[in-house]
């Protein structure tokens, strides 16, 4: 039964998550699928090859992956079940909490709200820059607000609910080959060249792993605003790029009553992106209401993975 072991591994990250300690000591699982990722492109995204073959070396990085990824999982979590029997739910959970985010991502919002609380423009800009990839040098209060709102939307899905699913679903495995692609995706899915062949399958893959997670998520950011923000759910989810995305970025806009998205830069250059949700303007005031929203809708995690255990 996978069940108990996904309510272990929503305790312990809630509890401890990934402690600083330890990062410097060894580092964080998902940094081996980035070295694997970062191998694999050395090796075959060269720009002599052709684009066929870079797309066909993109889905081989992929399979390393998931044979990586998915073969440790699998055969750690054989041997805990024979080792430990009865009690393997305990080092099982243990072993699957990395997979999740809760913590780190609260943790890693904070900062960005408490500075812009106290109309720290300087040290919120730089806060926030280390949770998204936008340029964040000259936004202001509202711009930085919706960044640091939208990313824990979005992250809501990648790093909570979807290895959740994937825990519940296939079990170990199931956590760490979603991690392994979503890693990829955050590395090497780019529409951009040099990666626009050699990413292909692992923004694909990335985008199916995702698919029930992000609309999961955005129903429980709905329940979690109180049944707010359904009817910018429904409107503006597919305003967003991404298939998966814009679900829990627009019921958090319509949950907050404000706007997210809109206009923003990479690397220099204005990327005229659509408005998700209308009203006001975000601030601190909203990142706070964000915040409590993120921590019911994760309690309404660990209500529906119980509820799971409890039916099995």
């Amino acid at each position: 039964m996978v069940e108990p072991v996904a309510l272990g591994a929503l305790a312990l990250d809630a509890a401890v998550g990934w402690p600083d300690g330890l990062y410097r000591r060894i580092g964080h699982p998902v940094g081996g699928f980035a070295r694997i990722i970062a191998a694999c492109e050395t090796r075959w995204n060269r720009p002599e090859r052709p684009a066929r073959l870079r797309r066909l070396s993109g889905v081989a990085t992929i399979l390393v992956l998931v044979l990586a990824s998915g073969g440790t999982a699998f055969a750690a979590e054989r041997i805990i079940r024979v080792l430990a029997g009865p009690w393997a739910w305990l080092p099982l959970a243990f072993a699957a909490s990395p997979a999740l985010a809760q913590r780190s991502l609260y943790d890693h919002f904070q900062p960005v709200q408490a500075a812009l609380a106290r109309d720290d423009l300087p040290v919120a800009r730089k806060a926030v820059g280390m949770i998204v990839g936008r340029d964040t040098a000259m936004l202001d209060s509202p711009g930085v607000a919706r960044a640091g709102i939208e990313s824990l939307a979005e992250s809501f899905c990648d790093g909570v609910i979807a290895p959740l699913f994937w825990l519940l679903v296939l079990g170990l495995p199931g956590a760490w080959i979603y991690k392994a692609i979503n890693t990829a995706d955050s590395l090497i899915g780019h529409p951009e060249e040099p990666l626009r062949d050699y990413g292909w399958a692992a923004a694909r893959i990335d985008d199916a792993a995702n698919l029930i997670p992000a609309r999961l998520s955005a129903v429980l950011i709905c329940l979690a605003g109180w049944g707010r923000g359904w009817r910018i759910l429904w409107r503006d989810h597919a305003r967003h790029a991404s298939p998966n995305a814009g679900w829990p970025e627009a019921a958090m806009a319509g949950t907050l009553g404000i706007r997210l998205a809109g206009p923003v830069r990479y690397d220099g250059v204005l990327s005229q992106k659509p408005w998700i949700g209308d009203g006001a303007e975000a601030d601190a005031g909203a990142m706070a209401r964000a915040g409590k929203v993120y921590l019911r809708a994760c309690l309404l995690a660990w209500l529906g993975a119980g509820g799971v255990a409890w039916l099995a």
